[in-house]
């Protein structure tokens, strides 16, 4: 973690020395504040952020207006932190760019937990040493569009597809597991590594987002379907009608 750059954005001199303090003890060490969206928005243009907290409201604009223009500069994880919980908030925090939503109060080191589930599904696993670089099963392909594993890319009849980070671990494991249903808490305890605490909304924003990349009509999706009642599955092109 010494190595992983993290923005905190937030109004609250008290609650970003809270957070700086809790990460240090966790082993992260380079931590950059920013106390308004003006300054969150330079900060980004001036250096590459593995991961960024960022508050809806800030003094200048909220964080909801800002993280379009962040997501212009980085695929990072971004965690929205802010005092508003309804579920309106929380799909709005989605449809910006955001990744995960923490409501206040919370318990530092459930952001820590949530803040560490991120970035082990955005950044790559490097391989061990002396062992032999994988090359099997690395890019999935379902004929209108492919996934590269390796190269964190999504490909739409031969087009590069931008796929923000928590987008893409969510449809590289529904690829990875084909044609199997699978609940909204399952998918959100395999992709973002923690109890989804019946927080139903992020996958199904998640869910949405993936179909407006890969289905030629995301209202009547053909590749990931609902199975009513039961949950989500991906259906390979051999079983398409």
């Amino acid at each position: 973690m010494e190595e992983t750059a993290v923005l905190l954005v937030d109004d609250e001199p008290a609650l970003l020395l809270m957070l700086d303090m809790v990460l240090k003890k966790e082993g992260f060490r380079r931590i950059d504040h920013a106390e308004s969206a003006a300054a969150a928005l330079a900060r980004c243009k001036r250096k590459r952020y593995d991961i960024i907290l960022l508050d809806v409201m800030l003094p200048d604009k909220s964080g909801f207006e800002i993280c379009p223009f962040i997501r212009e500069t980085t695929d990072a994880p971004i965690l929205f932190v802010t005092a508003k919980g309804s579920d309106l908030d929380k799909l709005t925090g989605f449809a910006m760019g955001g990744d995960d939503y923490i409501t206040k109060p919370f318990n530092p080191l459930e952001v820590v937990a949530r803040m560490k589930a991120q970035l082990r599904r955005s950044k790559p696993q490097a391989e061990e040493p002396g062992k032999a670089a994988r090359t099997n099963a690395l890019v999935y392909d379902y004929g209108r569009f492919q996934v590269d594993e390796l190269a964190g890319e999504l490909r739409v009849e031969g087009k590069p597809i931008a796929c923000p980070a928590q987008v893409f671990q969510l449809l590289l494991f529904l690829c990875k597991h084909p044609n199997r249903i699978f609940t909204k808490d399952q998918l959100y305890e395999a992709v973002w590594g923690i109890d989804s605490m019946g927080d139903d909304h992020t996958v199904i924003v998640h869910i949405r987002r993936i179909r407006e990349r890969i289905e030629r009509d995301p209202g009547q999706p053909d590749y990931l379907v609902t199975v009513r009642g039961l949950g989500y599955k991906l259906v390979p092109p051999k079983e398409l009608p």
